[in-house]
Order: structure tokens, then sequence, then C-alpha cells
């Protein structure tokens, strides 16, 4: 990603930052103030998005380090590391939400629920300023680089959605007293949080275990390097991301004909072809004839 568009990137996560953890103290002196277990559930979300986002700052940052002589990948897997504590820090939130919702669904305690409105629609209009911030960064050409932005985007949203949730509960609650909307309250936003944990923990995982790109298919790709002209065949295929964003391939490649003027012509072929599948980092080695190694794939012109 071009640096101008980092920096841009960059100040749009510091002002999320910012206001979010605005709310954060909010939420959380208000929860106290008033009682409500809702109100303080939210609060673990919006910790959480203050994790997120400087999770996703830090990425960023990182990910624009150069690689050197110890990391020759650079620093990318720092960003699914982070995710992959997140993922599990959400879920041990969402268990002790669960928990302290069914202790105050036997024990109901006061709740000061004009207050609480009050708090929670404040939250809400905070919490639509970071999307607005956020989901205001639109870039075609780096549709693959902003999943980093996008995944913090949605972390918000939840946010706002919990927030709704808070303001109905203090409306109900103010208008009959059934003090008992609380505890249901804060439960459905912990399993929002736990939803959002099993989401983010599946993509780190899924990363770390060097699986295909979500939205990849290796019979696809093979049969488009299959489809160019000079290729006979194509074994030993492996497709990983490095990170969101950032996915690499290695493939061994029987050609027709071993001159070093062909393979020059056809290796720029092969990758102006799998950039239009966003793979831009590849090892490709040329054969005369199969090695043995891996797994023969689809052999052929695609007809797709």
């Amino acid at each position: 990603m071009p640096i101008h568009e980092t920096n841009i990137l960059g100040r749009r996560f510091l002002i999320s930052i910012g206001i979010t953890l605005a709310i954060l103290l909010a939420e959380v002196t208000g929860g106290l103030w008033t009682g409500s277990l809702a109100l303080l559930s939210d609060a673990a979300h919006v910790f959480m998005d203050v994790f997120a986002l400087t999770l996703s700052y830090a990425a960023l940052r990182l990910s624009s380090m150069p690689p050197d002589d110890r990391y020759t990948y650079g620093f990318h897997r720092l960003e699914v590391l982070a995710a992959l504590i997140n993922g599990i820090t959400l879920g041990a939130i969402a268990v002790g939400i669960f928990s302290e919702a069914w202790a105050r669904w036997q024990d109901p305690q006061p709740i000061k629920s004009l207050e609480l409105l009050i708090i929670a629609t404040i939250g809400l209009c905070a919490n639509l300023i970071v999307v607005f911030v956020l989901g205001g960064h639109k870039h075609e050409e780096h549709e693959r680089e902003d999943l980093n932005l996008r995944s913090a985007f949605l972390h918000v949203l939840g946010d706002v959605i919990a927030s709704l949730g808070v303001i109905l509960a203090a409306i109900i609650i103010w208008r009959t007293n059934w003090t008992w909307v609380d505890p249901l309250v804060s439960a459905l936003i912990g399993l929002i949080i736990l939803i959002s944990s099993w989401r983010v923990l599946k993509s780190s995982l899924h990363i770390f275990l060097e699986g295909v790109p979500e939205g990849m298919s290796v019979n696809d790709i093979a049969k488009a390097i299959n489809g160019i002209e000079g290729v006979i065949e194509v074994h030993d295929l492996h497709v990983w991301s490095l990170c969101s964003g950032h996915v690499a391939l290695s493939a061994h490649v029987i050609t027709d004909d071993n001159s070093m003027g062909k393979n020059a012509s056809l290796m720029k072929d092969l990758k102006s072809g799998l950039r239009s599948y966003g793979i831009e980092h590849t090892t490709i080695q040329f054969e005369c004839v199969p090695c043995g190694q891996g797994r023969v794939r689809p052999v052929g012109k695609n007809t797709d």
C-alpha cells in the first residue's frame, strides 16, 4: 500500500481510537453509576474495539516496515497473532458477561434507567461517528489490503448494534421497571461478542495453518496456469496467506520449451495471470519432466 494512503488510514485509526476511548470511559463510569450490567457489557465490547483498532493500527504500521535478514517476509504475521489474541480475549469476556448476567437474572439490581438512556444515546452517537470515519475510506485498487480496515469497521459496527440494545433496555426499564431486561440484553451483547470471537479465531487460525485464502480455489488457479500457452503441467502448487491481503504462491511448471528466452516470456504471462487472482508473491520453478513432488493439478486449457 502506498505510503500516502497508509498515512491517511493511520490518521483515521487514531481518530477512531480517541473517540472509542472516550466512549469506553463514559460507559464504564455510567455503568457503575446507574448499576446497569448491559452498559458495562457494552463497555467490555467497546474495550475490545479499542484493542482491535489499536492492533489494526499497529499492523498497518508494522506491515509497512521492510523485510530484513532475520524476518525475510517482514512483520505481516504479527497482525495474525494479534487477531488470535483478540479472538481469545473476546471469548473470555463473553463468558464473563454470561456469568454475571445469570447472577443478575437471579438477583435483579436497581437501575437508573433515565441516566442509562442518556449515556447509551451519547455512546451510540459517538459509535456512529467512528463508523463514518472508518467507513469513509473507499479504494477499489487496494480492496484486499483493506481487509484489516474492514475487520476493525465490523468491530465498531457490532458495538453500534450493542448500543441500540442498551438504549432499548433503558427505555423498557424506564417505562415498565422490568429490571430483568438488563441482564437479558447483556446476554445478547455477550452473544454478539462470542460470534465475533469465533470469526476472528477462525480467520486467524486458517492463516496460521497456511490454508488457501477465502474465495480462492487451487483447482481454478491450476486451470488458469494450465491455460497459458507453453504450460504442459503444473504440480506441487501451494497458495497461502502471509497475513490478510498478502497472498503467496509456489508451483512447479512443466513447459514445452526450456529455452531461456521462452521461459522469460512465459514467466511474465504467468505472473500477469496470477495478479488477476490478487497473488503478487510467486515462486515458480520450470521443469522439463515431472520431479515427482506434490500433487499434479488439472491438465488442459482453461475453458471457464
